[in-house]
């Protein structure tokens, strides 16, 4: 895994689009500041750039660095979430613009507990993008041996770590949470 993470690091440093596992389904990711690179993952999925993404964080104390104002209860739901769950929170800041949705300025983050994400966000000292590694419109890759040769071929680097995984994860929970504490569910 260490080996992984180096290079994986490497790869992001440069500007770079790497193919990992996560804590739900295996992601495309990149340094979620680095504007250039998240336009890539855009062209690789075929996907329009006005549907934002999500960004992995590593601890919920890193969140204070890209969002405005967080309320209470968003750290309370990602503290206690049995399961992944993302939370869209506006107000996003020091990411890449086009990563961010432009209507309302928010962001969907996770807190990851995956212990490579962990140690790659960690090293990075960044959020990193993370989005299903399929082209949009098709489904969602539940396992590595699911990821079309099309987007294996158009990373920058393939970790290796985790590729024999068999159990087949489910894309994380999503909710919104309004500046005033209200709460939408997206995707449960």
């Amino acid at each position: 895994m260490q080996e992984d993470i180096k290079k994986a690091l490497e790869v992001l440093r440069n500007g770079g689009v790497i193919l990992y596992p996560t804590d739900t389904i295996w992601g495309i990711g990149c340094d979620a500041t680095n504007k250039e690179a998240v336009q890539r993952i855009y062209e690789i999925k075929k996907r329009k750039d006005n549907k934002s993404m999500i960004v992995l964080v590593d601890s919920v104390g890193r969140l204070t660095n890209y969002i405005d104002e967080i309320p209470d209860i968003a750290y309370d739901l990602m503290e206690v979430s049995d399961k992944p769950l993302t939370v869209i929170l506006e107000g996003a800041k020091n990411l890449a613009e086009n990563v961010i949705n432009q209507k309302d300025k928010s962001i969907g983050v996770r807190l990851v507990n995956e212990v490579f994400c962990q140690r790659l966000i960690q090293q990075l000292k960044k959020p990193i993008v993370s989005t299903s590694a399929n082209i949009s419109s098709e489904s969602s890759a539940k396992t590595f041996a699911e990821i079309s040769d099309e987007i294996i071929k158009q990373v920058d680097f393939v970790v290796n770590y985790r590729q024999d995984d068999a159990l087949k994860c489910n894309p994380s929970g999503i909710i919104k949470i309004s500046k005033n504490g209200e709460i939408k569910v997206i995707r449960e």
